[in-house]
């Protein structure tokens, strides 16, 4: 796994990529050598330690973000929801990635099949529609504040694309946009 590493408000040490390094490695049995991952560490203003650990995948991205007292509490909360999130999704996965040697499906736990399909999957419970209404970034966000929701889908207006404005857990605002 070839590991990237940035850091918010520290500077990240050779130690605290040996820890990431020797905690990512738990993960090698999932995914073959191609793969590669971004690990952010941070500290906030109440001095609390948040890794995110994304993993980017020829189709699909595996995100986890956590906040602990240490870095490597963090770390290891991360790499347990990662891998959970991989035995959970082990069946959609192996469908996606038939033809593609990017997962190492030999090497999930048999143990857990059994738990773990009886997991309840998330499901459309509930359809809408609506028109995109052409609108700038700042006018989307009012409007996401004013409905409550922790998104909005709008309209670009200069270039008509559909865009996203969500709410980040920092409190800030995120928006998604076609890449060009």
């Amino acid at each position: 796994m070839n590991i990237n590493y940035h850091g918010k408000n520290i500077t990240v040490t050779e130690d605290l990529k040996n820890l990431a390094e020797k905690k990512l490695s738990k993960l090698d049995k999932y995914f073959t050598e191609d793969i590669s991952a971004k690990v952010i560490f941070e500290v906030n203003k109440k001095n609390q330690k948040i890794v995110e650990v994304t993993v980017f995948l020829p189709k699909d991205i595996i995100r986890s973000e956590v906040n602990e007292e240490s870095f490597e509490d963090a770390i290891d909360r991360a790499i347990e929801i990662l891998s959970r999130q991989v035995r959970k999704y082990k069946t959609k996965l192996k469908n996606r990635y038939v033809s593609n040697d990017s997962i190492r499906f030999e090497n999930f736990e048999e143990a857990n099949e059994e738990h773990e399909s009886k997991e309840e999957t998330g499901k459309i419970v509930k359809e809408k529609s609506f028109q995109f209404k052409p609108m700038t970034s700042e006018e989307a966000i009012l409007q996401m504040e004013l409905l409550g929701h922790n998104f909005f889908v709008f309209s670009n207006p200069d270039t008509g694309d559909a865009e996203i404005v969500y709410k980040r857990q920092d409190g800030n605002y995120g928006l998604i946009e076609r890449e060009r």
